[in-house]
């Protein structure tokens, strides 16, 4: 585990249990460099607790990165809580999550993520104050499907010559909270869908609601379109299945798209346009940041607007540099973070 902590370069990696609740959870705290550490609360099942503690490291370093290309004065980091079968008291566990990330006294602010809601966060701000994207603060949802909106006009427009979605075929993997609020967006501007998910209702809503096209969740990386739009949990993309993408480009919401940047590696080769996730999906570290700070709606519409402007310039670099835009992020936010 240090070894992992020294090649993603986290500071601490913190754990607690509480019997009561049966709570088993972990923080990972990349970076303080720019400010103070915030990421999610993810509430999965984990096969091991080695996957939990590693995936906690991981998605720290890309929140440090994330924030750093936003320009938002926070660190990174992630909590994971282990999702036992049976609860008897959710409320309850998510209260002494609370306790446990109040003894980190403001160093970590957590909120929402995959498997948890505002009303989790509701429970942690009773033992805490240091957590966002309570009801009373909203869910970073949509202001997350607007960002990668708005991050997907800018890659078509780079890699098709034109930001105009009306018969544009995208393909979105994952239907959860942003996913299908951006297939709602994707709809409303014109574009052909193709959707899947592991949930079958979510897709039969899609079907009914935005005229989408069903495919097999393990067959739509290979389904011919225009875009490929990953949403659901990472990583998605690696060495082989890149080699099947029948796609100009991916840009999407998920986390951890690629399983290292050989795969950016590999798109680049193949001519396949990638929109970093650092940048890309910043819409909702953004209002989750900002909204923490106390910043009123028209400052985090403003900050939301900045996102296809850095991709623009993240691809311009890449093209410059003849390299892919996945390293060029990530040379970016190293440089912003280390100097």
């Amino acid at each position: 585990m240090f070894a992992l902590m020294q090649s993603t370069r986290t500071q601490s990696l913190h754990l607690w249990t509480d019997p009561d609740t049966g709570l088993k959870a972990v923080v990972a705290i990349h970076s303080q460099h720019l400010g103070p550490a915030l990421g999610g609360c993810r509430y999965l099942p984990y096969a091991d607790e080695q996957r939990a503690l590693s995936e906690a490291l991981q998605l720290a370093q890309v929140m440090s990165y994330k924030a750093a290309l936003a320009g938002l004065p926070f660190g990174g980091g992630k909590a994971v809580i282990l999702r036992n079968v049976h609860v008897e008291n959710r409320a309850a566990l998510f209260e002494a999550f609370g306790r446990f990330v109040d003894t980190l006294q403001g160093r970590f602010i957590t909120a929402v993520d995959s498997g948890t809601s505002v009303l989790d966060m509701d429970c942690i701000a009773r033992a805490t104050p240091h957590v966002s994207s309570t009801t009373a603060c909203g869910d970073p949802s949509p202001h997350a499907a607007l960002g990668v909106f708005a991050g997907i006009r800018a890659t078509a427009m780079a890699r098709l010559g034109s930001d105009n979605f009306e018969g544009l075929r995208v393909a979105v993997q994952g239907l959860g909270n942003v996913g299908y609020a951006l297939a709602e967006q994707l709809h409303a501007a014109g574009a052909e869908l193709l959707v899947s998910d592991l949930d079958p209702g979510r897709v039969r809503l899609a079907v009914e609601q935005l005229d989408a096209h069903p495919v097999a969740h393990d067959a739509l990386i290979s389904t011919p379109c225009d875009l490929f739009a990953p949403c659901g949990v990472g990583p998605v993309l690696n060495t082989q299945n890149v080699m099947t993408l029948r796609c100009a480009a991916v840009a999407g919401a998920a986390n951890q798209q690629l399983a290292d940047l050989q795969v950016a590696d590999r798109l680049e080769t193949r001519g396949i346009l990638y929109a970093p996730e650092y940048v890309i999906n910043a819409g909702g570290l953004i209002h989750v940041a900002l909204t923490h700070r106390g910043a009123d709606p028209r400052t985090i519409t403003a900050h939301l607007a900045r996102i296809p402007e850095r991709l623009t310039e993240v691809f311009a670099h890449a093209q410059a540099e003849k390299r892919s835009p996945a390293r060029v992020a990530h040379w970016l936010a190293e440089r912003l973070l280390y100097g």
